[in-house]
């Protein structure tokens, strides 16, 4: 496919040139380095279970172990102190979504996103009102509040509540706290600078079992200190994520409010439909390369057989697991290290199925990394 360069993504896509219901490997990705959620998907797999089953273990275990901070209670304070968790699950054999954004008092958001697909006409509820929703189904109320966010918070106010996510207000937001007020209404349009911030806030979890189908999970507490209700890209479907037994499946992570103006997940899988990977590849980067902001990138790819090539990576930690094989291994094993490799840069395959190329792996510094999949 060729290097790459990508600004505030981090997706996994997988193609198939195998009908739904043929054998096929099971394989199991997900964003970042959370191991624990792989080995907890990869587990339903091997024991029999769906796909969706997989991507809910995966997600709830990164929910319980709080993953990076990012993910599930304790972590991301909004402006008011409160953790909020987004979540989405989608179904690739039948296109059924369900999520919840804004959810509040519920540490298992995954668990309530399948709730809504599975027991409701509805694909996103959101508030308040998605808690209680949860509550009626029978999960637990909890505070997601935690000693470490309320410090995060607290450090917060004393630091004149920077970053946070306010422009065109009084006073200034870039140098001070609220309560604010929009400086249209003081005839004031001079415009203020977006506060700069960490883009890297989720889970992305794909599944793929032996007789092809396909989940896509997604789960996170979303940026921290940002204005209360806010809902980011996780669980809205074609931006957090996106699958179709037919095609594949992409999960994305990055700012989510750039993210669901992109819709990317569903444009990329969408166009490996209608056309090929090489184009949805090609849309991708031509989205993405457009704002020379972004362009400070490293690629990389991977060659058949899983041996691994990577050229002045930054940051890349993908967990992976795949159905063993008779694929052949380098005399290093399935990963060939090459000199100079970033130590981030070993992608852990248990083992390589000899059905699958893992076409390219692409890194933003620092937090965005993009994979692609396709069948040989």
């Amino acid at each position: 496919l060729g290097n790459m360069l990508f600004s505030s993504l981090l997706i996994s896509s997988l193609t198939f040139l195998f009908p739904l219901g043929q054998t096929s490997p099971p394989l199991v990705i997900n964003t970042w380095p959370f191991k624990d959620a792989t080995a907890a998907a990869w587990s339903v797999l091997q024991s029999g279970g769906s796909v969706l089953d997989a991507v809910e273990k995966g997600c709830a275990r990164c929910e319980s172990e709080q993953c990076d901070g990012s993910v599930g209670y304790g972590g991301s304070p909004d402006e008011s102190g409160e953790t909020t968790l987004d979540a989405m699950i989608m179904n690739g054999d039948t296109m059924e979504v369900g999520s919840v954004g804004d959810l509040r008092r519920i540490k298992n958001a995954i668990g309530v996103a399948r709730a809504v697909m599975e027991h409701t006409e509805h694909t996103l509820l959101v508030g308040e009102s998605a808690s209680v929703f949860a509550e009626n189904m029978g999960f637990t109320a909890e505070d997601l509040t935690t000693n470490k966010s309320m410090n995060i918070f607290s450090q917060w106010l004393k630091g004149n509540c920077q970053p946070n996510y306010r422009k065109n207000m009084f006073p200034d937001p870039s140098t001070s706290c609220g309560p604010y007020k929009p400086r249209a209404m003081l005839r004031q349009s001079k415009r203020l600078q977006h506060a700069n911030t960490r883009s890297h806030d989720t889970i992305g979890m794909i599944a793929l079992d032996q007789n092809g189908h396909i989940a896509v999970g997604t789960s996170t507490n979303g940026l921290t200190h940002k204005v209360p209700g806010r809902v980011g890209d996780s669980p809205i479907v074609g931006a957090g994520g996106y699958a179709d037994s037919s095609v594949g499946g992409a999960a994305a992570t990055g700012d989510g409010d750039v993210m669901m103006l992109l819709l990317l997940t569903s444009n990329a899988t969408t166009t490996i439909k209608v056309v090929d990977l090489i184009t949805a590849s090609s849309f991708i980067r031509t989205i993405l390369t457009s704002d020379v902001h972004f362009l400070k990138a490293a690629t990389s790819s991977v060659e058949n057989e899983a041996n691994v090539k990577c050229d002045k990576l930054q940051y890349l930690k993908v967990p992976i697991r795949c159905h063993a094989s008779k694929a052949k291994k380098s005399p290093e094993g399935p990963i060939k290290r090459q000199p100079g490799l970033h130590p981030n840069c070993q992608v852990p395959l248990q083992s390589v199925s000899s059905q699958y190329l893992l076409s390219a792996v692409y890194c933003l510094v620092p937090t965005i990394c993009c994979i692609l999949f396709s069948t040989v």
